[in-house]
């Protein structure tokens, strides 16, 4: 498994690069479906319903609810996990636009808050088998699924992988971060992200917190973009703006260090 991304260097910027990288979900994103829920719901009994209930709800973080998924999951044969999540299909259109980008220089990304172990073999499937990953690392010792989270925050346990480092460390190389995702486990990257592609549920939540962003269904819609982007900047590089500087609303800066569990919402809502 691929889950060592998150502490490998970033790649420096030069100064014939566009300023941008692009990180880019995968359950729900480059998936066309959430590969870690239909292994769920295809191996095991509704007490995960209950589970994920309560994480999409906001009151468990998805690293504790990855350990108890791991619990039901058991010593069910990994060859059919596998075999469920290399069934599932993907959208086409990404990988003319990771090309797209790379031609450019422009690092391409994805960063899952999933079980991780199934995304290297679909990579390689579409051609891409060389991009970075950061996710969990999912292992099978003696037939029974384990997970780690090598690419969680060292004093946050909130999250299994925190794609809000990530977003923060290519910011800090000098880039602007073009985040690309759908659901819940992209809402930490999407408040911290300069551009922000969201559709499903990630939608709801840049409405609820006032995040910009722009909505869209496939990749052929970003690849469009980013060609227009690209033509702007080199006509006039000031069309891509530097990264912007966000206040903290998540992680220990804001909760303190050892939580497990999103704080439940202030009375005023903020």
């Amino acid at each position: 498994m691929r889950g060592d991304a998150l502490t490998a260097a970033i790649p420096p910027l030069r100064p014939d690069q566009p300023p941008l990288a692009i990180l880019v979900d995968y359950d729900g994103t480059i998936a066309l479906t959430d590969v870690s829920d239909t292994i769920m719901a295809e191996f095991v009994t509704g007490e995960w319903e209950e589970m994920a209930a309560r994480y999409d709800a906001g009151l468990i973080g998805s690293r504790r609810l990855m350990e108890l998924e791991m619990e039901l999951l058991g010593s069910i044969d990994p060859a059919q996990l596998a075999a469920t999540a290399a069934a599932q299909p993907h959208d086409a259109g990404f990988p003319p636009l990771v090309a797209r980008a790379r031609e450019a220089g422009i690092p391409v990304e994805v960063v899952s808050d999933g079980y991780g172990f199934f995304i290297p073999a679909a990579l390689g499937s579409l051609g891409l088998g060389d991009l970075p990953i950061v996710t969990a690392e999912t292992t099978f010792p003696g037939g029974r699924a384990r997970i780690a989270f090598p690419n969680g925050h060292p004093e946050c346990f909130v999250c299994g992988t925190c794609k809000r480092n990530r977003v923060l460390a290519h910011q800090a190389a000098g880039r602007a971060v073009v985040f690309v995702g759908d659901g819940e486990s992209d809402r930490y990257a999407a408040g911290y992200a300069d551009i922000v592609f969201a559709k499903h549920s990630l939608v709801r939540l840049c409405l609820e917190n006032g995040w910009p962003f722009r909505r869209w269904t496939e990749f052929i819609e970003i690849d469009a973009w980013l060609a227009g982007t690209l033509e702007e900047w080199r006509s006039d590089p000031r069309t891509v703006p530097p990264p912007t500087v966000h206040s903290f609303f998540c992680g220990p800066e804001v909760w303190g260090p050892g939580l497990w569990d999103p704080p439940p919402p202030s009375p005023s809502g903020d």
